[in-house]
């Protein structure tokens, strides 16, 4: 499954969607901010309007009498506004931040509930970018623009009210030319909305490429390819420096075609009304008046277009959150799903087939594990044996055929039941950056600390637990950084053993252990094993000697089955990869005698 790619929505159909699911709920206190910016427009006409008796009145006239009273009255103009300012301003922050929280966690449990094979598509980078970067964008968009936006006309409907009110003829001159930018300002803001998609699809494969290299740093440096990685990186970071910069400039040509017509507009006004206060139709209070609304309007005119640019960039970062909270899983519990209940724990792969997309992994394969018996999958690499784990707690589906447990078709029963009833442990341990204790618990979250304690005895984990600095309240770092690998993936199996699931999958659990670990690793296996059906993949077939039943895969299919010994009288398959790996056994321990 790929990751979804962002589709170009009509603007109208992006906002309502938004307006529905996530603003809809927040439109009380929004209107309580309106109402606020509504007195913080009409402040501003007021600035305007008391020019006129300022010059008239104060100035022309002389009237000391009204001096203080037009003094204290542009005090409290000026206090009111302040006051209304702050109070809409910290209302539209919280709706805003309120609604970037929704959407963030819906972005994340539309993520965390998505099929695996998503996950195979995209990249970490992609997928933080998409719940970070873009949703911050959003928020932007909502809470910056669309509140700039409503202020701003709300602005404008009083002091263009004001412009009317002194001179309706002068206040039709000057916002004739205005119109003419509309055909313009809509071009530029469509080219800036493909510009922002452009440039946030590279900054999130810039993220993806950080990501990626951080994470494998030490293998960089082992290699010495720091140069390499620094000369990959400068490519991409000016692949995404051209693709915002275009975005910026797009941005940029708003500016001098409202600087153009703001003054066009200005000059007409100046020639027009100067003749009328020459020729005594109207006082210099009054143009002047006229003349500061005009002044005051046109930054909330050129702000339309600058914030249309901001709006643009916003939708396209909503797009691309959008298609991600969009994501549908394929992997679903059928209508009349009931919950599994194990009886004895058999567990059958009948004729099964699977294909990832158009590759074909599994060819018709058949396997049984009796009730509390250890089946083992062994085999060359590719040949699909960590493909049929994957089939047991349905992270994929099959293509044909059936997975039953005690004759129950897995995808009869809820998804839930089925995975609470099954513990993996795995060669890729993950542990998560918290304690030591809470990585054990992740298993079964309402254990308690005694329940804990004795998992890790029994995966032999208490003993280096209690030599931490704080015991079970140790943080582990990210992904058990500060863990060895035995360590790693003893607390994996105390997790396991907490969980204490009927059916258990070990894929290649002890692979990348050194001797010592994985002696250690295969006494705590063998004791979570006890009494439970237990799928094994393994690469050392020295560690699955003794389950009760082999089978032996190859491209797909089962080679042949039987017991260790069976299989090695048999000479097949099985015995010759039994005999590669006990011929290189020598070499290795000379080479770690040497070491």
């Amino acid at each position: 499954m790929k990751k979804p790619e962002a589709q170009q929505l009509p603007t109208r159909q992006i906002v309502g969607r938004l307006m529905r699911e996530h603003i809809k709920g927040y439109i009380p206190q929004m209107l309580l901010a309106v109402l606020f910016m509504a007195l913080v427009a009409a402040t501003t006409a007021a600035y305007a309007w008391m020019v006129q008796p300022i010059l008239d009145e104060v100035f022309i006239d002389k009237d000391h009498s009204r001096l203080m009273l037009i003094t204290v009255a542009v005090l409290v103009v000026f206090v009111v506004k302040g006051l209304a300012d702050y109070a809409q301003t910290v209302i539209m922050a919280r709706v805003s931040m309120r609604i970037v929280a929704d959407i963030r966690q819906r972005v994340f449990e539309s993520l965390i509930r998505a099929d695996l094979a998503f996950f195979h598509g995209a990249s970490t980078g992609e997928l933080i970018a998409g719940c970070m970067n873009n949703v911050d964008l959003m928020r932007d968009a909502v809470a910056n623009t669309l509140t700039a936006m409503a202020k701003d006309v709300l602005t404008l409907i009083f002091l263009v009210a004001l412009m009317f009110y002194q001179d309706w003829a002068l206040a039709l001159v000057a916002f004739f030319v205005f119109p003419l930018a509309i055909v313009p300002v809509s071009k530029i803001g469509r080219k800036v909305r493909m510009r922002a998609n452009l440039a946030w699809a590279e900054l999130e494969q810039v993220t993806g490429f950080m990501s990626e290299t951080f994470r494998g740093v030490r293998h960089i440096k082992a290699y010495g390819q720091e140069n390499h990685e620094i000369e990959r990186a400068r490519d991409r970071i000016e692949t995404l420096f051209m693709k915002i910069y275009k975005t910026m400039r797009a941005k940029a040509a708003i500016s001098p075609i409202m600087e153009t017509l703001a003054g066009v507009a200005i000059a007409v006004i100046i020639v027009y009304g100067g003749d009328q206060v020459i020729a005594g139709t109207t006082t210099a209070g009054a143009f002047f008046s006229f003349i500061t609304a005009l002044l005051l309007a046109y930054q909330p005119l050129k702000n339309f277009a600058k914030l249309n640019n901001h709006l643009q960039e916003g939708l396209a970062a909503a797009q691309r959150v959008l298609a991600l909270v969009d994501i549908e899983s394929t992997i679903r519990d059928r209508e009349n799903a009931g919950g599994l209940e194990i009886k004895g724990g058999t567990v059958d792969f009948e004729n099964v087939t699977f294909a990832y997309g158009d590759v074909p992994a599994l060819n018709g394969i058949s396997i049984t594990v009796p009730a509390g018996k250890t089946a083992a999958l062994v085999g060359p690499s590719g040949a699909g044996k960590s493909t049929v784990l994957n089939l047991m707690p349905r992270f994929y589906d099959v293509s044909g055929g059936a997975v039953r447990i005690d004759g129950t078709d897995v995808r009869d029963v809820t998804i839930t039941s089925l995975r609470r009833n099954i513990a993996i442990v795995s060669q890729e341990v993950a542990l998560f950056n918290d304690t030591v204790g809470a990585n054990i618990a992740y298993g079964r979250m309402d254990a308690s600390q005694e329940e804990i304690e004795r998992a890790a005895r029994d995966a032999a984990a208490h003993d280096f637990i209690m030599e931490m600095p704080q015991g079970y309240d140790t943080v582990v770092g990210e992904s058990g950084i500060k863990l060895s690998g035995g360590q790693r993936q003893r607390l994996s199996i105390a997790r396991a053993i907490l969980r204490d699931a009927p059916i258990l999958l070990l894929d290649e659990a002890t692979s990348a252990l050194d001797s010592e670990s994985e002696r250690q690793v295969q006494t705590a296996l063998a004791r979570l094993a006890e009494g439970r059906t237990t799928l094994v993949v393994a690469h050392r077939l020295s560690t699955i000697a003794d389950a009760d039943i082999i089978y032996v895969m190859e491209d797909g299919a089962i080679a042949e089955s039987g017991s260790h010994t069976e299989l090695v009288a048999r000479g097949g398959l099985y015995a010759r990869l039994r005999s590669l790996q006990v011929a290189d056994e020598p070499a290795a321990l000379k080479a770690a005698a040497k070491g």
